[in-house]
């Protein structure tokens, strides 16, 4: 299997678990919160999928799919249209109120972006620094693969809250 399959079947993986995690989910279950200021199953697929699209698209030198296909006029949303979610208070976080739908739609739309990306790399492209403001400096390999942690992290998050919302 090369890199760009690799990295394509982690994706794959993400967006499956993002399609179980919103199948036949009830409204009121995406803005559900385990207490007052934690996040929601919204808040945290809209989030990343925000990371997502914004880290894969400076690293393929693109623009973004939020602004580029309208997500984020159909969103929506109370802040600056470059805003990812990070460092977002727990006001922000309730102020996503989107349905399933509409977050499937920009996830999935997000991940044709990603895959088609990822299919064309190959190992000298992977050792590419992409961020010198660390140290040591970030390849394109370490972005997407940190890219693809905080992606699982977070479905597997809402998978949980889903869980709570449930069982109560």
């Amino acid at each position: 299997m090369d890199q760009g399959a690799v990295l394509a079947d982690a994706f794959d993986r993400i967006q499956q678990t993002v399609h179980a995690a919103l199948a036949d989910v009830p409204d009121d279950a995406l803005t559900y919160r385990i207490d007052g200021d934690a996040n929601t199953i919204a808040w945290l697929v809209w989030h990343l999928t925000r990371v997502q699209d914004d880290h894969v698209a400076g690293v393929a030198g693109t623009e973004q799919v939020w602004t580029a296909d309208g997500w984020n006029d159909r969103f929506d949303l109370p802040f600056p249209t470059g805003t990812i979610g990070y460092g977002q208070t727990s006001d922000d976080v309730a102020a996503v109120q989107v349905g399933a739908d509409l977050l499937l739609g920009y996830h999935d739309a997000v991940h044709d972006r990603t895959v088609e990306y990822v299919r064309t790399l190959g190992a000298d492209d992977l050792d590419r620094v992409v961020d010198d403001n660390w140290d040591p400096p970030v390849t394109l390999g370490v972005r997407l693969v940190s890219v693809v942690s905080d992606d699982l992290q977070h479905i597997g998050q809402a998978a949980y809250i889903r869980g709570v919302y449930e069982r109560r």
